[in-house]
């Protein structure tokens, strides 16, 4: 560096400071950032602009920005940052940041903030954000405040500091990291003149890492595994269940092979990443246990349920395995997350899932037949001829779901929208050999960024997405359509259950209570989709019935798309919920001959 190059540097240390961490930033492995504009991130907001190896995305509304870089870690399972300035942006941060904790999902968010002499001061725009979100980050970290002659260990500490955040991010246990960058005046370079040597500077992309942060698995020990393969040999009746966020890669497959192995029914939930694929084929993979499961008072007690994953979507299912607390329940995950709400689990295993499958499987020779199978698989097979039966004709939002689902094209990515649509998918979707990647945001189950979230995967993902939501998760991340502009050659879906309100509540007792419930939980809002369809240049439909929903899906095939769609499905909330309950009792009508017999 010559003596130009650090007189510029000198002259705005804070753009030195940003550049020296964005860099480490690159060197570690990252390559996307969500920037919300703001004056204070400057220096963050430069330095990434002009570094070569890292993908941007602007977005005008922080809680959006949060959510779409959320999606952009989900599709990718690596960190992406988030970059704010200071103030209550940081604040809207914070739904996002609690989603990516309580799922798991990498996340670096970097927040500017005013230096220490303007903290607790009165200064405009300025509020607390030290350790701001608590207990649902990894690793909090006020930044050091940039120095003019920083010495030598603070600049390494800057390059440590970011190769930790990306550690910490993307650990065993993944999940949000704060850093928080305070920042004096001048924020940006003091002429063109010094933005193109810090430009220079940035972009000398490629160098490897200062601090090169890597972890491996933990293996299970034999003994674990000799007892578990015991304890799978002694007990003939037995369940596999694979919840949300199970492990990528080889990891299905292996489960499903472990399955055919023990002969265990494996209850695979839609965001495991083990209800769909070729797997599927030759394997025990049920999905349509909320249909049957609802009488499961009734069920045979099984005697091991071995369980991997988050808790799983399915109230039936969970509510089966709270009811059989004399079955012994192994739950398996590596990154030592505990997941039982019910509080039945017997053993914990914090080791490699993958790991574990291949070594059981290799303890067990031949898979087992047993009548415990064939009646499960009997009993799978008649559930969904009787759901078939049951919504054939019916014009409710369930069935549409159906007709969604089956329709989806191989290799395509759907993100269900939280309440009831993620309730439905997991009712309706059907186990199929399709290659389908289903998310949804189950860590804290809300409906704020749905969208964002949808956009975020698409954006890293080549596969067609379908983001499907109710009318309120719909509006209540409207803003986040402004990211289609980052999309333009994407084929993205929008599909809208719009029954004009909370359609969720009908399944609660308050249900009972008018009128307080219509004004309070029911809460209708009379907006017209068709409005906010032509504010964000989507293809707008509205199908009819459900044999015109399923025409307009299949009109376009996926990646001819021109621009983005909406579809919006008009049902009644009330009727819904009836006609839900209605084919509840349909089926256990049409199952009827099967307890008789079993």
């Amino acid at each position: 560096m010559n003596d130009n190059e650090r007189t510029i540097i000198r002259q705005n240390p804070a753009m030195h400071w940003a550049t020296i961490f964005v860099d480490e930033l690159a060197r570690s492995g990252l390559r996307d950032v969500c920037i919300a504009p703001g004056s204070r991130s400057t220096p963050l907001a430069l330095a990434f602009y002009a570094h070569p190896a890292i993908q941007l995305y602007t977005h005008l509304d922080e809680r959006s920005a949060g959510f779409f870089a959320l999606g952009l870690a989900l599709a990718t399972n690596r960190p992406s940052a988030l970059v704010c300035t200071s103030g209550t942006a940081v604040a809207n941060f914070f739904p996002a940041v609690v989603e990516a904790n309580m799922s798991q999902v990498p996340l670096l968010v970097l927040t500017a903030d005013r230096p220490h002499e303007l903290r607790h001061s009165g200064a405009n725009q300025t509020i607390d954000q030290v350790k701001i979100f608590g207990d649902h980050v990894q690793w909090s970290v006020d930044v050091a405040l940039p120095e003019k002659e920083a010495p030598a260990i603070a600049l390494l500490n800057l390059r440590t500091l970011a190769a930790r955040a990306v550690g910490a991010a993307d650990g065993l246990r993944k999940g949000p990291v704060h850093l928080n960058f305070p920042f004096r005046k001048p924020l940006e370079p003091q002429n063109v003149k010094s933005w193109k040597v810090l430009a220079a500077i940035i972009t000398k992309a490629g160098a490897p890492p200062s601090t090169r942060i890597e972890h491996g698995s933990i293996r299970p020990l034999d003994r674990q595994v000799d007892e578990l393969a015991a304890l799978i040999g002694r007990g003939s009746q037995g369940l596999i269940i694979c919840g949300p966020r199970c492990p990528g890669g080889k990891f299905p497959e292996a489960v499903a092979m472990l399955a055919r192995l023990c002969g265990y029914p494996l209850f695979a939930d839609p965001l495991s990443g083990v209800r769909f694929g070729l797997h599927t084929a030759d394997a025990p993979v049920f999905g349509g246990y909320e249909t049957y499961l609802r009488a499961y008072e009734r069920f045979p007690k099984p005697e091991i349920v071995l369980r991997f994953g988050a808790v799983p979507v399915s109230s039936h299912l969970n509510q089966f395995l709270a009811h059989n607390e004399s079955a012994l329940q192994v739950h398996v995950r590596e990154n030592g997350v505990w997941a039982d709400e019910n509080h039945m689990t017997g053993l914990f295993l914090q080791v490699n899932e993958l790991e574990l499958c291949l070594s059981l499987a290799k303890r067990l020779d031949q898979p087992r037949q047993s009548d415990w199978m064939e009646a499960w698989i009997t009993l799978e097979a008649q559930g969904w001829q009787a759901v078939d039966k049951a919504i054939e004709g019916r014009e409710f939002d369930g069935a549409y779901v159906a007709d969604l689902l089956n329709l989806l094209p191989d290799r395509s990515a759907l993100l269900a929208g939280n309440s009831l649509p993620v309730r439905h998918v997991n009712q309706f979707g059907r186990p199929s050999t399709r290659s389908l990647k289903v998310f949804a945001n189950r860590g804290a189950s809300g409906i704020d960024g749905n969208l964002s979230t949808g956009l975020g995967i698409s954006a890293r993902t080549p596969q067609p997405i379908t983001i499907l939501t109710g009318d309120i998760t719909f509006y209540h991340d409207s803003n986040g359509l402004l990211a289609l502009r980052h999309l333009e050659s994407r084929d993205v879906t929008f599909v809208v259950l719009n029954n004009d309100g909370g359609g969720i509540f009908r399944r609660l007792p308050v249900a009972k209570f008018e009128p307080p419930f219509n004004e309070v939980f029911g809460a209708a809002h009379g907006l017209n989709l068709a409005d906010i369809a032509r504010t964000y240049r989507l293809d707008y439909r509205r199908p009819q019935s459900r044999e015109e929903m399923r025409a307009i899906l299949t009109t376009a095939a996926p990646g001819t798309q021109k621009r983005a769609r909406l579809i919006e499905i008009r049902t009644d909330g009330e009727r819904d919920n009836q006609l839900h309950n209605e084919i509840g009792v349909m089926v256990d009508h049409a199952l009827a001959d099967f307890w008789n017999q079993n």
